[in-house]
């Protein structure tokens, strides 16, 4: 089977989160040399965390041919979901915390190593993911109480005590109470504490052209556990816990007494309490490796 063809590069944005760690404040001259060697040149934002989704709207606005994001999953989510399948090709560079997408399509790389293979040797690949109520995923969605636990047990993973605490405090005064219901591909209806859905780019129980979810349901037993599932739901680290139950999917209904929490790539949204869960072949176009090679 012939490979794809490479993409004509002659218009590229690049957005850049320089307040992430893993980012620095020199990206934008570093990106710009490794474009220079390739003998391409970009429109480079830095805009602050709270202008990253104004950015990111006016560079898809300026309909590039490749899109650069240095930042975090759910700013590369977000920029996916802007982007859909017909707009600009993407390439999510790592520069977040767990950085599970980029990961996925360039492997395990600091991201200077990562730009400069991708315009060398990538490709344009249709990457498929999931939807809720019309919000996009591409790593895992995690939905009920989990959910609002999962930003505590960050700060509290990366030292940071006080704020883990004012994370706790306010999951507590948020707590969401009751089970949710749900049902996988029309089967007969069950109940769960908390549900996750992993993409197959990044499930390690999928081929990552396998065109469905993989679906778990929980049954968590107390703050502490939900803490846990908060982080260890995005990293497949629960698959052999006994309280699981993991299945396939392609379309799924989940429902509850109230509105339903969820964290999609690492973004927390409020869910009505009737939400329907997709698999979505095309989400976006992303300048992507081969790592089979």
């Amino acid at each position: 089977m012939a490979k794809p063809a490479r993409p004509n590069l002659r218009k590229i944005e690049v957005v850049a989160n320089v307040a992430s760690g893993s980012v620095g404040a020199d990206a934008p001259e570093v990106v710009a040399k490794i474009l220079a060697d390739a003998g391409l040149q970009a429109n480079i934002a830095t805009p602050s965390p709270d202008e990253l989704m104004k950015a990111l709207q006016a560079a898809v606005d300026a309909r590039p041919d490749l899109l650069i994001i240095l930042a975090g999953d759910g700013t590369a989510r977000a920029a996916a979901q802007l982007c859909g399948p017909d707009g600009p090709l993407l390439a999510p560079l790592p520069g977040g915390t767990m950085n599970m997408l980029p990961h996925a399509i360039y492997g395990v790389r600091p991201w200077p190593e990562a730009l400069a293979l991708a315009l060398e040797k990538g490709e344009e690949r249709m990457i498929g993911g999931g939807s809720i109520d019309g919000h996009n995923f591409m790593v895992a969605a995690i939905m009920g109480a989990p959910a609002l636990w999962a930003p505590a047990r960050e700060a509290a993973r990366y030292g940071k005590p006080r704020l883990a605490w004012l994370r706790a405090r306010r999951a507590l005064r948020r707590a969401f109470s009751g089970r949710i219901r749900y049902s996988l591909d029309g089967a007969e209806q069950k109940k769960a504490e908390a549900l996750v859905f992993m993409c197959p780019l990044t499930s390690k129980a999928l081929d990552a052209n396998e065109a469905a979810l993989e679906a778990a349901a929980f049954d968590v037993h107390g703050a502490a556990d939900a803490v846990k599932l908060g982080f260890h739901a995005l990293t497949g680290e629960w698959r052999a816990s006994p309280n699981v139950e993991v299945t396939r999917c392609q379309l799924a209904f989940a429902w509850a007494k109230s509105a339903i929490p969820a964290i999609l790539d690492g973004e927390s949204v409020r869910l009505t309490s009737l939400a329907e869960i997709k698999y979505q072949p095309r989400t976006a176009r992303m300048l992507a490796l081969d790592l089979d090679d």
